[in-house]
């Protein structure tokens, strides 16, 4: 007889298993799916029509100005690149550092992190006026035209950080479903369906040599992922910390930066994850223990972010430099306090309220509060670059920025986009890796079995 757990046969739990997160891509559409993708389109249609009204009419249809020549679309690209290294970042670590409780949010992770990455990377080619010209000079070009771009400019070190850190995401999470795909393979009675999913796992057949091959190369790509991570998102930082502003010519940029894409990232995998897994009845799957795993990391880095907040006041009243500390102190006081204390509140106090038992294992405060973390990372970016854009080194040089509805329209557009992508994904692919998670159910684990 095979092995029994709880008087069942483990078999039977694998297939339950298999069943269960199988399920919404084997059966019709349910009705929350069609509601959900429909609102989600139409948000992403805000960003089609704004995106083409920019193209047409130019980058005059923002709100920059000057001073302010950075603004939503520097804002967005920071803040959807941020959530698209911390998925990764989440997946890869907590495999190396063989975290069996990364099973149940690993594959979201993953994904969240290529369509944050699209997101973000329309920001800057919008931002560029007429993206179908300026994309091309934003790599070398052939040497026989004695042309090339600047390497010294930070901005085409992003060129180059998002397209490695793209790839290498690709492959990561690509590398990860490829188990899964054999199974929906395996499992599909429609001939199409078949052989789209037969093509996707190129040919995996579940052998000794396969698992062998496959540990070798997920392994590979999550040791590349992790320091990749860290160092791409200094790279995003250097577009600040390197150049002469106060308010961005600081060395704590690169590390703050990292902690605030932890934080930004384990909100919103917790911001999806606990929608969808409610929507597909995964809640065996994803349990509230994964929901309070993760508040405890965003209580961490919420401290991380705090820590690099006070070190900045610190740095400039220590630092003697004027402009320096004006700089600081029209944050905290000046015309966008709103926004300095907004960020503060949303990204420091309010997690806090997670060291509670209680409400970091009740799903509906966890939802306020990273909801409200959310908001609070999407405004650290937009007090980073436009409070210390708006008042230049000249008093007659001050101005203000506001938001036009175009800006508005990306905003919003880009989470359309981002949410779409995001239902696309649970509706035609595992979201969450079985192959891993059968490997740690009770009784499967054996010496030598997969990931011991």
């Amino acid at each position: 007889m095979g092995k029994m757990v709880n008087g069942v046969p483990l078999g039977k739990q694998f297939t339950r298993l298999d069943d269960d997160i199988c399920r919404p891509f084997e059966s019709f559409p349910t009705g929350r799916w069609l509601v959900a993708i429909s609102i989600t389109s139409l948000m992403a249609l805000c960003f089609a029509v704004a995106a083409g009204a920019t193209v047409v009419g130019g980058i005059g249809l923002w709100g920059n100005n000057a001073p302010v020549g950075w603004g939503f679309g520097i804002i967005n690209m920071v803040f959807w690149i941020g959530i698209g290294h911390a998925g990764t970042l989440i997946s890869a670590i907590l495999f190396l550092l063989r975290q069996k409780w990364r099973n149940g949010i690993a594959r979201f992770a993953e994904a969240m992190t290529l369509f944050a990455v699209i997101c973000a990377i329309q920001f800057p080619l919008i931002h560029t006026g007429r993206p179908w010209r300026a994309a091309y000079w934003l790599l070398p070009a052939p040497y026989h035209m004695d042309m090339w771009v600047n390497f010294r400019s930070p901005l085409l070190w992003d060129v180059f950080a998002f397209s490695t850190y793209g790839l290498v995401s690709a492959l990561f999470w690509y590398t990860g479903l490829l188990p899964d795909l054999a199974i929906a393979r395996e499992r599909s009675t429609n001939w199409l369906r078949k052989f789209v999913y037969g093509l996707l796992s190129l040919g995996w057949n579940g052998s000794n040599r396969g698992w062998q091959h496959y540990e070798k190369a997920y392994l590979l790509f999550a040791g590349l992922s992790t320091p990749l991570v860290l160092s791409v998102h200094s790279v995003v930082s250097f577009d600040f910390a390197t150049s002469v502003i106060p308010g961005w010519h600081t060395t704590i940029f690169p590390p703050y930066f990292v902690a605030g894409a932890i934080l930004s990232g384990f909100a919103m995998v917790a911001t999806v994850i606990i929608v969808l897994r409610k929507m597909f009845h995964l809640e065996h799957i994803i349990t509230v223990d994964h929901i309070e795993l993760m508040n405890k990391v965003v209580i961490t880095t919420s401290l991380m972010v705090g820590y690099a907040y006070a070190v900045e006041l610190f740095i400039a009243w220590y630092s003697g430099n004027s402009l320096e500390r004006f700089a600081f102190m029209n944050r905290a006081l000046g015309p966008y306090a709103w926004a300095y204390w907004i960020m503060v509140s949303c990204n420091v106090i309010f997690p806090q309220f997670l060291w509670i038992k209680k409400v970091r294992r009740n799903l509906i405060t966890t939802y306020v509060i990273i909801l409200l973390v959310n908001v609070g990372m999407w405004m650290e970016r937009f007090v980073i670059i436009v409070t210390s854009l708006h008042r230049d080194y000249l008093p007659s040089s001050w101005g203000i920025f506001r938001p036009t509805l175009v800006d508005m329209g990306l905003l919003i557009g880009s989470f359309g986009l981002f949410l779409t992508l995001m239902l696309i994904f649970v509706r035609f692919l595992p979201t969450v890796a079985m192959a891993e998670t059968k490997a740690f159910m009770p009784g499967a684990q054996v010496k030598g079995a997969h990931h011991e």
